[in-house]
């Protein structure tokens, strides 16, 4: 087979891309109010274009009350005035593209904030409105109506809070979340319309593609019956009628030669790579991977699972650590127990750093020498730890729903140092909307440009040297255990030590990157990767 055009490797850029993910609120603060904004993000995109990132993916810069952080969207067509304008978002994405650099938007299509209008007019209307029919309205149970429609969860990890509230006329409404995110109807066509509507309009502005969170909820059993009477098919969770949505949705983004990547948080692997069939989305965020621990056995067979799910349907994989969801990558390798589950965040978990640190950059070779694109949550290339928030701080509503047992996500989501001796690391003038450690300046990136060994000088001379492994796919080799071994094009290999005592190097002409150092006998240190050309 020829050589594929360079008209044809340009569409196909989301299939080997690095992707970085920017968290608005704690980037770059550019008007000096603690919170990080447009004008932050547009002076630093010299930093980004050299760290040599494809795209940039920017979680919700919506108009919003901030009740979850972004994800609950007044109107998908304003820029809160916290991060700046529409003017600005247009603005910013002809600059980043100018760089090398494409768009990604979040969009958030299983409910919309308390502020809608569209659920303030149905408020405003009353039981039984046209108006209501977007959402999902239910008389309660029990002889006054007082009790919640069904039983179902919320998706808060650790809430044991309704996912229904009653309004002063007795109805109640459905919200897998917060009562301030309210679901969406998606059996009613205004919800299909408006959101494929809202999708021309961002690619219209330059966008070259969209995220779509908690993609597999959107669908509801019209009847929506109690989980415990009615597990299977799921009365919410991965329901067939989606696909139809995501189809049409493809139709759309094959328009402007847009793609998709979807949250999809599915246990079964068939299930997840319907998702990914060649009219739906393009790719998908891989969950085994983030949440694995770090564990040769396990890593391989999270990295074959995901391998051959996506096999199923011809689409390239992704590889994640970490997002501002989940514990960063420092903290977490760090711990005894290296797994990411939400069910288990507790305060006080101890780490060891200097550990978790040699780990994750151990596992940023890892992941940006396996086959497919690769997310990089901002901050990760500066190897930030999860800070514990002092709890007056936190704002994550999965710790007040949790009613504090739950320390919530906002310890990844501190702003970012960029100044070393500078008030608040250089991020802001004033005090930052989450607070930094005092030892925050130890990690930015003015210090870490300066020193060689930094995670940041990793990860720069890591995503340049990427393309060494082309397109090829991975072939495993022969490996002592705890050891992870495979190639990629025929002169590329990747090693990747987790046992305990020092490993060989497979033959080989050149070391072309190394996590740490090699040993006196050149052999691959415990918790190192090395990238070889052999």
């Amino acid at each position: 087979m020829g050589q594929p055009t360079p008209a044809r490797k340009d569409r196909d850029w989301w299939r080997t891309a690095v992707i970085y993910q920017v968290y608005v609120r704690s980037f770059a603060d550019g008007d000096g109010d603690g919170t990080g904004d447009l004008a932050g993000v547009r002076a630093r995109l010299p930093y980004l274009a050299e760290l040599g990132v494809d795209a940039l993916w920017f979680s919700p810069w919506y108009r919003s009350p901030m009740t979850d952080g972004g994800y609950d969207v007044a109107d998908y067509r304003a820029i809160d005035p916290a991060f700046g304008t529409l003017a600005e978002a247009e603005k910013l994405i002809a600059e980043a593209r100018e760089s090398g650099i494409r768009t990604i938007v979040d969009i958030v299509p299983n409910h919309v904030s308390d502020r809608h209008p569209w659920f303030r007019a149905a408020l405003a209307a009353g039981s039984g409105s046209p108006e209501r029919a977007l959402f999902h309205f239910r008389p309660g149970r029990g002889t006054h109506g007082e009790l919640p429609p069904n039983d179902w969860p919320s998706q808060f990890a650790g809430s044991t809070e309704p996912v229904w509230t009653r309004l002063p006329d007795g109805d109640w409404y459905l919200h897998l979340f917060t009562p301030g995110q309210p679901d969406l109807n998606w059996a009613h066509p205004a919800v299909r319309q408006e959101h494929e509507d809202i999708l021309r309009f961002w690619f219209e502005r330059g966008v070259a593609g969209v995220r779509i969170d908690s993609a597999a909820l959107l669908a509801k059993d019209p009847d929506l019956p109690d989980l415990a009477s009615r597990p299977h098919p799921h009365p919410f969770v991965d329901r067939d009628e989606l696909h139809d949505v995501y189809r049409s949705w493809r139709r759309v983004a094959d328009a402007y030669d847009g793609v998709f990547v979807g949250e999809v948080w599915l246990p079964d692997a068939e299930r997840f790579a319907r998702y990914l069939r060649p009219d739906e989305l393009h790719t998908a965020f891989n969950f085994s991977f983030l949440s694995c621990p770090w564990d040769a056995a396990r890593l391989r067979t999270a990295i074959d699972t995901t391998l051959a799910e996506h096999a199923l349907v011809g689409a390239p994989p992704t590889w994640v650590l970490c997002n501002h969801d989940v514990t960063r990558t420092v903290t977490r390798y760090g711990r005894a127990d290296t797994a990411f589950d939400f069910a288990t965040k507790a305060f006080g978990t101890p780490t060891d750093l200097a550990l978790g640190t040699r780990r994750a950059r151990a596992a940023a070779l890892l992941s940006l020498a396996l086959p497919g694109s690769v997310y990089v949550y901002q901050g990760e290339e500066l190897g930030l730890p999860e800070v514990e928030i002092p709890v007056d701080r936190i704002q994550d509503p999965m710790y007040h729903r949790s009613y504090g047992a739950d320390p919530g996500r906002d310890g990844c989501r501190v702003p970012l140092p960029w100044v070393d001796g500078m008030p608040y690391a250089g991020f802001s003038t004033q005090d930052p909307w989450l607070p930094q450690p005092v030892d925050w300046t130890s990690y930015a990136v003015d210090r870490q440009q300066r020193d060689p060994d930094s995670m940041l000088s990793l990860y720069r001379e890591a995503i340049a040297l990427r393309p060494v492994f082309g397109d090829a796919p991975l072939t495993w080799l022969p490996a002592t255990d705890g050891v992870l071994a495979f190639a990629r094009a025929e002169s590329a290999v990747c090693v990747v030590n987790l046992a305990p005592t020092p490993a060989a190097l497979p033959a080989h002409s050149r070391l072309l990157l190394s996590s740490g150092p090699l040993d006196e006998a050149g052999r691959l240190s415990q918790d190192t990767a090395a990238w070889l050309r052999v």
